[in-house]
């Protein structure tokens, strides 16, 4: 039942980048229990670092075109995935399995595309920042940023009788505050108080928790278009936060 209320996929792919000009790999790629995962590599020339993206619980890789040009913009290559059971990405929800997907994108990130980690941004947007924590306990890139995100996933369930159930499913999975304990690189927090979704306290609560070099970037709007809303704040915070790590 709780990965049916975390998980909202949809399996069309609306959009590539070509409809925003940028030329793209589609890429398919494996998880360590065999399921074939699909995402989209978008190189930038001459690029600064890499960011490894994972969006949020809906939808698919293709509802993330305006955030691949903001990045772009910004000099970064962009390796976007789609989870199990979203867009041309097979398997079924499954909590512990998303976990295995960012290893993946990681693994072929590394390894197949030969990027230094030291060279890669790890971003998480909504329960795509509790899914880069995960991979934080198993990673170590150049840098962190963390937007519209929370502490840990019992926090976030609003049914009362559902958060036992949370705790009982997940554990520790998905507790990105017990997990930002260990944190060693650099992170970015980007977060909205008009954000309905994500209560901003528990973005708050867990850039608290970070214990090393930080930023905390307060933007205006709604969960999901905040970043939109806010753009000029937005493109501003991390273009301050790649120069400081990743040079101009």
């Amino acid at each position: 039942m709780l990965p049916r209320i975390v998980f909202v996929p949809t399996a069309e792919i609306v959009a590539t980048p070509a409809a925003i000009g940028l030329p793209f790999e589609d890429v398919t790629f494996t998880a360590s229990d065999g399921v074939r995962l699909n995402g989209w590599y978008i190189p930038a020339q001459g690029a600064r670092a890499t960011l490894l993206f994972f969006h949020g619980n809906a939808g698919n890789i293709s509802h993330r075109l305006d955030s691949i040009k903001i990045f772009h913009d910004l000099r970064l290559s962009v390796f976007i995935i789609d989870y199990r059971g979203y867009g041309r990405s097979e398997g079924g929800l499954s909590i512990p399995g998303v976990t295995l997907d960012a290893l993946a994108a990681w693994k072929w990130l590394t390894e197949e595309k030969k990027i230094p980690p030291e060279k890669i941004v790890v971003f998480g947007r909504s329960l795509g920042g509790a899914i880069a924590m995960e991979l934080m306990r198993h990673a170590k890139p150049g840098a962190l940023i963390l937007e519209s995100t929370f502490s840990s996933l019992p926090e976030m369930i609003k049914i009362p009788f559902m958060a036992p159930l949370a705790r009982l499913v997940v554990g520790d999975v998905w507790n990105s505050a017990e997990a930002a304990g260990a944190l060693t690189v650099p992170a970015l927090c980007i977060h909205s108080p008009d954000d309905w979704i994500v209560p901003y306290s528990l973005g708050r609560r867990l850039y608290d928790a970070l214990p090393g070099e930080k930023t905390f970037v307060q933007i205006r709007g709604g969960h999901n278009e905040g970043f939109l809303d806010s753009i000029d704040v937005y493109c501003t915070a991390l273009d301050k936060f790649l120069t400081k790590h990743f040079g101009t």
